[in-house]
């Protein structure tokens, strides 16, 4: 296996009231963000309306559709250019219309502004209980998701490092959030995806870190250099792994994100923050045990014995 950092000695452990402090700004940001925008900005999959995707025979201006859509009192609608000047994505709230009558009254009152001819490429239609629905299912989807990784990793190590990966998991959740929303991104169902995506990409990095300290306990380091020693010991050796696995991960979707087209956008878009955000969880999560552990016996010297089982 290709190694681009071989026998590191790194101190990440003595570096991570800094990593706390990183954390904390980026998670302070994050709600900050969400609170300005008056939440997060859910798409038509979970607020319900009309999606209506259009297309015009030659480049238009944004101005040029939402007087369109004016004429037919539905000038307040969110238009989004897809792609080039001559794609736009109107979503429209709920509305007492049939979704045929109201993309027909739409088509109609475009047409008539004499940008060229235009073309509808795709109508898509979500009833209000179905959003609704669909955002309780989407939280309880994060939630097992993350229940189900606490319970793993709490019998497979032990609870602490268990809730210390939830912890590592809801951080990494809620950076990819706050990046959303300060971006302006929507919150659709394939970006729940990518959370999902996240959730279970994190964990993985997590364990590897976790199991190694696992592996270096079990053979016998009680007179070593004590547990802080442990974890950065566990840390640099996996960090070839883990970076290297990072970066071929966060190309993939970079990638997408440049090159995947408008529809994948905003999905490959969380993937990146998600890839980049879980990584560095992985080594910050792992410090934390030991100011766990140090705060469980009372006291607070970073080379403490290490304990019976990991």
């Amino acid at each position: 296996m290709l190694q681009i950092f071989v026998n590191t000695n790194y101190d990440f452990v003595g570096k991570r009231r800094w990593f706390y402090l990183a954390s904390l700004g980026a998670v302070i940001v994050s709600i900050v963000s969400i609170v300005l925008h008056g939440g997060l900005n859910y798409g038509i999959d979970f607020t319900g309306g009309t999606l209506i995707q259009l297309r015009y025979e030659k480049p238009v201006t944004v101005d040029h559709v939402r007087r369109g859509l004016d004429r037919i009192g539905l000038g307040t609608a969110v238009i989004q250019q897809f792609g080039d000047p001559q794609e736009y994505l109107v979503r429209l709230p709920q509305s007492d219309r049939k979704s045929d009558e109201l993309t027909k009254a739409v088509q109609t009152a475009l047409s008539a502004t004499g940008d060229g001819a235009l073309e509808i490429r795709r109508v898509e239609f979500v009833g209000p209980q179905v959003g609704r629905d669909l955002q309780l299912q989407a939280l309880y989807a994060v939630l097992a998701g993350m229940a189900g990784i606490l319970v793993y990793v709490a019998i497979r190590f032990d609870y602490r490092g268990g809730v210390v990966s939830v912890l590592a998991l809801a951080h990494d959740v809620m950076v990819t959030l706050g990046a959303l929303s300060i971006t302006g991104r929507e919150i659709s169902l394939p970006v729940l995806a990518a959370l999902l995506t996240i959730v279970g990409y994190s964990i993985n990095d997590t364990i590897v870190v976790f199991d190694r300290i696992r592996e270096t306990r079990g053979r016998g380091t009680r007179r070593g250099p004590g547990l802080a020693g442990l974890i950065n010991s566990a840390i640099n050796q996996t960090l070839s792994r883990t970076l290297l696995t990072s970066f071929t991960t966060f190309l993939s979707a970079f990638v997408l994100f440049l090159f995947g087209g408008e529809v994948l956008r905003d999905f490959a878009f969380a993937l990146v923050i998600g890839v980049v955000t879980g990584t560095y969880s992985s080594v910050a999560a792992a410090a934390l045990i030991l100011d766990w552990e140090n705060w469980s016996r009372g006291k607070a010297p970073a080379g403490g014995k290490v304990p019976a089982k990991a």
